[in-house]
């Protein structure tokens, strides 16, 4: 079963018509895109946009060859229920109601979260591909997470094995992957399409990035994707080093690297500082953004942690462990420091590097970036600095990948 992706945007497309916006401004040339709409071997056409007849013929399809035409997004976000010239009038399926068309597709259409239908379609020969609108997951009574639910029901209804394709917003709604992995209806072999891209989504390398990171993949307009046949894997890095100044925003790109996965241990090595009320202020920020469902470790006892087998590790982060081990030393004496302390904490952070690269889970570690500032003024400060930056480049020189937070912006630095 083949689907033509005949546009990968939002409803509105990229540029939105007259948005300023310096996403708009970028969507230009290779980066601009149609809105979203799916074709399914040439004749199932999932979400009516403008210009979908010309889309399909520029892929080599021909549009007399459609014969249904099925509305995803609800009307008011678009033309999708307008009739299209050349196509079949758009015909949207009520939620829970199957099709079987004529060329031997099968159409389920699966009730969602928000307005809207998304369509599990079976194809021919077998294969399964699941199309969701967008900001959309499957809804239904047991749609808690993680398992159960609409997403246990569509694992179900497909026999039991995952989707060869999906086709989704990544992006907008990372959590809803996570779901259908935790239900199975996404397994290690299913092909993520990330779709409904918008102004606000990154552009370029740190796209793909991004969706790599989710096992996903973005592709260009017009591209084919075939369902039932190996996929390229996304390059997924086993190990991510983020680092980046403060309010940067290194801790929300590194949890974006995890949110789209059902399982992820957040190990916090600040401590919990009682009686600081500014740190707990920080620290309930942090726990308010990220998924309910992962699980949190308060520990700075990270070995252990790294050499277990488990669910994605994300440590946040390294330079409050290198705090709590120079709380266990006096960093400003100078005999005890040039006497072995220095050698004692520059082996325990060796020790953290080496477990880093022998780790055999997927892990992204937190980082700070203080070697551009002002020079320190105490003896103390100015020994975490350099210890810090020790312990980055060690660690750095373990994974496979390194990213650099700047104004909220990601620089690829290594992988």
């Amino acid at each position: 079963m083949e689907l033509t992706l005949l546009g990968t945007a939002a409803p509105e497309g990229l540029p939105r018509p007259g948005c300023p916006c310096a996403g708009c401004a970028a969507s230009v040339g290779a980066h601009a895109r149609a809105a979203t709409a799916v074709l399914v071997d040439g004749v199932l056409l999932l979400d009516a946009t403008p210009g979908a007849g010309a889309a399909a013929a520029r892929a080599g399809h021909a549009p007399s060859g459609i014969r249904y035409v099925l509305p995803a997004r609800p009307q008011e976000s678009g033309p999708a229920g307008a009739e299209l010239p050349g196509l079949p009038p758009p015909a949207r399926l009520p939620a829970g109601h199957e099709l079987a068309a004529a060329s031997g597709h099968r159409v389920r259409a699966v009730p969602v979260d928000v307005p809207g239908t998304g369509y599990a379609v079976t194809g021919p020969d077998g294969p399964r591909a699941l199309y969701l609108p967008p900001g959309a997951a499957p809804a239904g009574p047991a749609a808690e997470f993680p398992g159960g639910g609409e997403g246990a029901d569509l694992a179900d209804r497909a026999g039991e094995h995952p989707y060869e394709v999906v086709v989704a917003d990544v992006l907008g709604r990372p959590e809803v992957l996570a779901r259908l992995r935790a239900s199975g209806a996404v397994g290690p072999g299913t092909d993520v399409i990330a779709v409904h891209l918008d102004h606000d989504d990154p552009l370029g390398a740190e796209l793909a990035r991004r969706c790599a990171a989710a096992g996903a993949r973005v592709v260009p307009d017009g591209a084919a994707v075939l369902a039932g046949r190996p996929a390229p894997a996304p390059a997924v890095p086993r190990r991510t080093l983020v680092v980046g100044g403060t309010r940067s925003g290194k801790s929300l790109q590194a949890e974006r690297r995890l949110e789209a996965y059902p399982d992820v241990v957040y190990a916090a090595t600040g401590g919990s500082r009682d009686g600081d009320r500014e740190w707990a202020h920080r620290v309930q920020l942090h726990r308010d953004r990220r998924p309910a469902h992962w699980r949190t470790v308060e520990t700075g006892e990270l070995l252990p942690l790294l050499a277990q087998d488990g669910p994605p590790l994300l440590i946040d982060c390294l330079a409050a462990w290198l705090a709590d081990a120079m709380e266990q030393i006096d960093a400003e004496d100078e005999t005890a420091w040039l006497g072995g302390d220095q050698q004692k904490l520059r082996a325990r952070s060796a020790g953290l590097a080496a477990a880093v690269r022998e780790t055999r889970r997927r892990v992204v570690l937190v980082s700070s970036e203080v070697g551009s500032g002002a020079r320190p003024c105490s003896t103390r400060e100015r020994r975490y600095r350099d210890e810090l930056g020790w312990l980055n480049a060690a660690v750095g020189e373990a994974c496979e990948e390194v990213l650099l937070v700047v104004a909220g912006q990601v620089l690829a630095v290594k992988g």
